[in-house]
């Protein structure tokens, strides 16, 4: 839209940018999934070098930050030598249903950021910002949906007969609901991310399964799987794929016959449906967190309340039509409009700083 942007990433990242700045070569996606003794000096060290960058060069018109939680508690109290900071919510807050599961309550930081005089937030769906903090919500510029670019997204009509859930594994995601529901019916179901941060491969997988002493014995995230997903998986039926990027990503996702998404938390957004949207793949998902947000009930897909209704809905796919997926994502969340909203946010922000 013609404004200078810079980007401060990692070395191995192509995204387009007026200039790039990293403190890390590689991604450090694993890293930072680690105990946070371990974790908080990569997350600490790429912000502190960014903001010494952008204070020492004092041309830059705002900050736009995604480090969740990190970000926003270092540039809190940042002094007038660092411009206005706005800060898109990527996370959920926290409620009954995630302090029950032993997470602990996120909402404490949340509250104290209201002392913070130069920094703004943003949502990513009604659904995420109905639960933010009372303290915070003077602070909230406005939502801005999550969008994509659908050139970049293959399209096909005529799908194969496989069902797909591309996303981290874990029980908030909900595969293991697919999973069953899939063996159940003898339907072919391809299960795709990473499990726990760590295992990204069918080969390491298995590694971690055979050797109870390796680092993810204990994971959580591998528990899950190997609890409540393994049992299902059937060689030719039910597949781990491991991580999928790229090309075979695509692939996937635009020649499945539907996206399943049963999951058991309240998403915030959920980038995964609107890949698969794109492609022209409808979506079965049940109706909690921003999915009723995306999903058209009916026209791009279905929402379910029940594991009954889910499992009927699964077997409803062919009635939706693929041009009619790729057309809600063209209208709705399309990354020129995501772009045009943010430069209003930023407008916007500049302007109450200046104040």
């Amino acid at each position: 839209m013609g404004h200078e942007f810079v980007l401060f990433t990692v070395g191995g990242s192509t995204t387009a940018a007026s200039k790039r700045y990293w403190y890390h070569k590689e991604d450090q996606y694993p890293s930072i999934h680690r105990p946070w003794y371990e974790a908080v000096p990569i997350v600490s060290a790429h912000i502190l070098y960014s903001l010494n960058i952008i204070r020492t060069q004092g041309d830059f018109d705002i900050i736009h930050d995604h480090n969740s939680f990190m970000g926003p508690s270092m540039m809190a109290f940042a002094g007038d030598d660092l411009p206005p900071t706005l800060h898109t919510l990527h996370e959920p807050f926290s409620n009954d249903n995630l302090t029950r599961q032993g997470l602990p309550d996120n909402r404490m930081l949340f509250e104290e950021l209201k002392y913070a005089k130069r920094m703004y937030f943003n949502g990513i769906s009604k659904s995420q910002l109905k639960t933010v903090p009372k303290e915070l919500k003077k602070r909230i510029v406005d939502l801005v949906y999550n969008g994509v670019d659908s050139a970049d997204y293959p399209y096909l009509s005529k799908k194969k007969d496989y069902f797909l859930t591309v996303s981290r594994i874990g029980q908030d995601k909900g595969q293991a609901i697919a999973a069953k529901l899939c063996y159940e019916q003898g339907l072919k179901y391809k299960i795709a991310g990473t499990i726990g941060g760590s295992i990204a491969t069918k080969r390491q997988l298995e590694e971690h399964l055979e050797d109870p002493t390796s680092d993810a014995a204990h994971n959580p995230y591998l528990d899950y799987f190997k609890n409540k997903v393994l049992p299902y998986l059937v060689p030719g039926q039910i597949e781990y794929l491991g991580a999928v990027f790229g090309e075979r990503k695509m692939k996937l996702l635009s020649n499945a016959k539907a996206f399943l998404a049963p999951i058991t938390w309240e998403e915030p957004f959920g980038i995964a449906i609107i890949d698969a949207l794109a492609c022209g793949t409808p979506v079965v998902a049940y109706r909690r967190g921003a999915f009723s947000e995306i999903i058209e009930h009916g026209k791009n897909g279905f929402l379910a309340n029940t594991e009954a209704e889910f499992k009927k809905y699964m077997q409803r796919v062919d009635e939706i039509s693929p041009e009619a997926c790729r057309l809600s994502v063209e209208k709705n969340f399309s990354a020129e409009r995501m772009a045009k909203n943010y430069v209003q946010r930023y407008t916007e922000i500049i302007a109450r700083a200046k104040k």
